[in-house]
């Protein structure tokens, strides 16, 4: 036979509290004293209470899901990124609900739509589509990662330093001329400092250096396309020079690896290849990579714990959000592998 489910009635008729008070423990629980939150959580232990999630997302609209928007899933950073995030379950129990935004403004509002229909509590951006003024104004807690955000709060990588390692290493390997690969980046983007700090170091030393901003696709085989073009003039047009490639992240890094070893059959000495973000791609590669560290895990740690805490400030009866965004950079570590001396 069925066991009877427990209900604020039997709850409040074991502890003497009435069910108004029995309502507000589980919807406002600070409302209440910590001795009577204590003693209300031990009564339903003993009578073996199990939360109807259904019922109580129905009746205070606090729904325990999290959106995230992240731009592609074939970048191993975003992927690994994702990962990261979905493992936070165990520590704070939302549940997550994902799209991959490859559909332009249009699409993603959409998908934000459909978000807010379910009610979720809070938002993990990392595509670039939508303004962050647009994302400030659904009014729920919003956390970027790794993209602009003068709206809302955000968690990035320490790109500026990050870059200069890259570079700096690469110059101390005595390489003659240094080239770093990557899309075109807008300035108000945090990766732009990639693109800026090479730049600067490089001028610093006054080393011979280009910047090859032309990498597009809407998908890995395009991507990978664009690449061997890309690859095939730096072959060419570098012949003989010790070459010191930095790229924007490691799966652009693979792929220029592997169109190394498609021509030579090896990496020769006149290459030196740097990734960034350190996605597991960098160490499972033919040869591991060189990259720069995003420490992938502590940003979505960080990311968790920054929204977790505006969450549940606003399930307060009289919350108190913040007055302006918080904005977290992560310091990066250059992770030194086979393809640099």
């Amino acid at each position: 036979m069925a066991k009877k489910q427990v209900t604020f009635a039997d709850i409040a008729e074991y502890t003497g509290f009435s069910k108004t008070t029995i309502s507000r423990y589980f919807n406002h629980p600070d409302s209440l004293t910590l001795e009577n939150q204590e003693k209300i959580a031990r009564a339903l232990d003993e009578l073996g209470y199990k939360k109807n999630k259904l019922a109580k997302v129905l009746a205070n609209g606090k729904s325990e899901f999290v959106g995230i928007i992240v731009p592609n899933l074939y970048l191993h950073y975003y992927s690994e990124m994702l990962t990261q995030i979905l493992r936070s379950y165990s520590d704070y129990h939302y549940k997550f609900l994902v799209f991959v935004s490859d559909g332009g403004p249009e699409k993603e509002m959409q998908y934000l739509d459909e978000l807010m229909a379910y009610k979720i509590e809070g938002l993990i951006v990392m595509s670039h589509t939508l303004p962050s003024e647009k994302l400030a104004s659904y009014k729920i807690p919003v956390i970027a990662i790794e993209r602009e955000a003068e709206h809302v709060c955000s968690v990035t990588t320490d790109n500026y330093m990050g870059s200069t390692q890259a570079t700096s290493l690469l110059i101390r390997n005595k390489c003659d001329v240094l080239i770093h690969i990557n899309v075109h980046v807008p300035q108000n983007i945090p990766a732009y400092d990639r693109i800026r700090a090479f730049e600067d170091t490089c001028k610093e030393h006054n080393i011979p250096y280009e910047l090859n901003l032309n990498v597009q696709g809407d998908s890995y085989q395009e991507i990978f396309e664009k690449m061997r073009m890309i690859f095939q003039d730096i072959d060419s047009k570098y012949s003989g020079q010790k070459k010191g490639i930095f790229l924007s992240n490691d799966t652009y890094a693979n792929m220029f690896l592997n169109l190394i070893f498609q021509k030579y059959n090896c990496l020769p000495e006149e290459y030196q290849i740097i990734g960034f973000d350190n996605s597991p791609i960098a160490a499972e590669s033919i040869i591991p990579i060189t990259t720069v560290g995003q420490q992938i895990d502590v940003i979505a740690q960080t990311t968790m714990e920054l929204l977790v805490e505006q969450m549940n400030e606003m399930k307060k009866r009289k919350p108190s959000p913040l007055q302006k965004p918080v904005h977290k950079k992560i310091t990066p570590v250059l992770i030194r592998r086979e393809t640099t001396d």
